[in-house]
């Protein structure tokens, strides 16, 4: 049985509504006022949680380690270096964005990418860590994240099934008892065709924990997918509007997008419900409306019913049409009006 995680006072689970994250990324452009204004809008829109990434460009890399030359990527020619420069929220910017959030009833919380990181995410009272994609495979780094004693969320892009498996194993090693696994494909964006969202159930099953989605797609259809097949978080990169610009702006979601994503991934999970046959209570009203046997014309006492005097219409007040073979040939008991429901005590 997978159980309920409680995040700051929210359960996570199957039996709750997906709990929704705001990835604000690199998307506050070097503006707390900005990044201010992202917590805001994802508070109106009703997103669970706001995310930020904790690092500096000098955490993840050096000047001139490497020039990104992919032609299908949207930061080709950039150094990375500098990109993290960019993308980068300021350590200074944590705690009002923290403050915020909280002020907006929301979670606030971050992907570490170093344990200095996870240092100062714990001086800030961090409830829940995100461990990146790209960070998966750093057992240091997990080992002192699952030593908070906080739940840990972990996306699985760009890593193999032993990969995954050995991530696990070692948060659990190390003290985690909550753990989220976020299906993930580390492509910037995403396409539907690479999301594969039919391995959310084979994941749950294989590693025995709640399975979420980091959706990295354009639009929410795959994120409310996700939720019929049991995701319990979905992580998508927000912003207030693409056409601002910004690192990850070209794949995140826009204030009416992401509240269009609490809403109708809240519905695909309510409608998710059980397996269910028959009539249900809220359908017995509209039983009125099958079909059932009528006579079409007046018909005489001994007179034989035919195609021509009968006829299967709706509502559904006489006989079920599955009778109206038999009731071919047989003869009218009494005069029967035409618009009659019939029964067999006028046959």
């Amino acid at each position: 049985m997978i159980n309920d995680i409680n995040i700051a006072g929210r359960l996570v689970g199957p039996n709750h509504r997906p709990f929704i994250i705001a990835e604000m990324s690199g998307n506050h452009n070097q503006s707390l006022e900005r990044a201010l204004q992202i917590v805001d809008a994802a508070a109106d829109a009703g997103a669970d949680a706001i995310k930020l990434q904790t690092y500096t460009a000098d955490t993840m890399t050096l000047p001139g380690a490497l020039t990104i030359e992919d032609e299908n990527s949207l930061w080709k020619g950039r150094e990375l270096y500098d990109l993290y420069k960019e993308a980068y929220t300021p350590w200074e910017w944590h705690q009002p964005i923290f403050n915020r959030a909280r002020e907006r009833g929301m979670i606030a919380f971050s992907s570490p990418f170093d344990e200095t990181a996870v240092d100062f995410l714990e001086e800030l009272g961090a409830p829940v860590y995100k461990i990146a994609s790209f960070e998966n495979t750093d057992h240091p780094l997990l080992r002192r994240v699952a030593a908070t004693g906080k739940p840990v969320i972990m996306s699985t892009g760009a890593a193999t099934v032993q990969e995954v498996a050995e991530g696990v194993q070692v948060l659990r090693d190390a003290g985690c008892r909550e753990l989220i696994l976020l299906k993930c494909t580390s492509t910037y964006p995403a396409t539907p065709e690479n999301t594969n969202l039919v391995t959310i159930p084979h994941m749950r099953e294989l590693y025995g924990v709640q399975v979420g989605l980091s959706d990295h797609t354009m639009g929410v259809g795959a994120a409310v997918a996700a939720v019929a097949l049991g995701a319990t978080v979905i992580e998508k990169h927000f912003t207030l509007r693409r056409a601002d610009g910004g690192v990850d702006s070209a794949f995140s979601l826009e204030p009416e997008e992401l509240r269009m994503l609490v809403v109708e991934s809240e519905r695909a999970w309510l409608a998710m419900g059980r397996v269910q046959y028959g009539v249900q209570r809220a359908e017995e009203k509209s039983r009125l409306f099958k079909r059932s046997v009528y006579a079409a014309k007046d018909i005489k006492a001994g007179e034989a019913l035919t195609k021509e005097n009968i006829r299967v219409i709706r509502p559904g007040l006489g006989l079920a049409p599955k009778h109206y073979d038999t009731l071919l040939g047989k003869t009218a008991k009494q005069d029967i009006k035409a618009g009659t429901p019939l029964n067999w005590d006028l046959v």
